[in-house]
């Protein structure tokens, strides 16, 4: 019968107090967070805080060992507590599980009442990409799971590598089901680049506009907006637009869109022939 409680502590099931206690306190030293800085560090003193919580308890240590890791649904406590998710309270989690009380049933876990099932993590992770309009703001997304589909609702200003939660929409075992939890990435854009909450567009100026002025239409993810171009305006000059950008889902405000003038210059062979000709006369040959 796998014991893991015990492997997590690097002692065997037949130390006695003093040797779990002296194990629990070398290794809570060396993996507390304020001394280790591996990406990995916090979790495994969890795991330690969790294992000495019920190792050192002798009730609780008796239950352990006349059941080891099938209180766990047959999963070793590092994938057990994982499974559990980064926010999740360890101690809590097994000084729930092991205040149960009640013999450990069959099947049906601790007193019937499906603690291996309690113990089984029926989360879903998976992976989807969204459209970047969708990104920016907001609107549906079809997911097909398992030969179910849904549309889920795609909150404006996400980003990749966010996660969504869908309830219900996990793994399921008897009366309980788990939640799906989608990992965004964003498509491209061909249009758009990001820049924190804000968002740049090329658009081209006519050099006419350019030179003396005008007004240019440019089309934005909303709606079609038309833009005062002034003369004299530089190849790359970036002009405002408030509030089109992205909008920060923490501050609720919507950044800004900004506009890249990329200038169009006239072919040569579509020109009249005298103003050609004047061009070539009268443009000074050095900037």
């Amino acid at each position: 019968m796998s014991k893991s409680l015990y492997e997590t502590l690097e002692v065997s099931s037949s130390s006695n107090e003093a040797e779990i206690k002296k194990a629990y306190r070398k290794l809570a030293r060396q993996y507390h967070p304020d001394v280790n800085k591996d990406a990995d560090a916090e979790e495994k003193f969890k795991e330690i805080n969790a294992a000495y919580e019920i190792l050192s308890d002798k009730q609780k240590r008796s239950q352990y060992d006349m059941h080891g890791d099938s209180m766990f649904g047959g999963q070793n406590f590092h994938d057990f507590a994982r499974g559990q998710g980064g926010g999740a309270d360890l101690d809590d989690i097994l000084r729930s599980m092991f205040n149960q009380g009640g013999g450990f049933g069959g099947a049906g876990g601790f007193g019937g009442g499906g603690f291996g099932q309690q113990a089984m993590n029926l989360d879903i992770e998976t992976n989807i990409t969204v459209a970047f309009s969708s990104s920016v703001l907001g609107g549906k997304h079809s997911v097909s799971m398992h030969g179910d589909s849904f549309d889920i609702k795609i909150p404006a200003g996400i980003k990749s590598g966010e996660k969504l939660r869908v309830k219900g929409k996990g793994k399921d075992m008897g009366s309980q089901k788990g939640d799906l939890y989608l990992i965004i990435t964003v498509a491209s854009s061909v249009d758009y680049d990001r820049e924190g909450d804000n968002l740049v567009k090329i658009f081209d100026v006519p050099l006419k506009s350019a030179l003396f002025g005008g007004k240019v239409s440019v089309e934005t993810l909303e709606k079609v907006i038309t833009l005062k171009v002034p003369e004299n305006t530089k190849n790359g000059q970036r002009f405002r637009v408030k509030e089109m950008g992205v909008t920060n889902r923490k501050t609720k405000v919507r950044g800004n869109l900004y506009l890249k003038a990329n200038i169009v210059l006239p072919k040569v062979d579509t020109l009249d022939e005298e103003l050609s000709q004047v061009l070539q006369d009268k443009l000074p040959e050095t900037v």
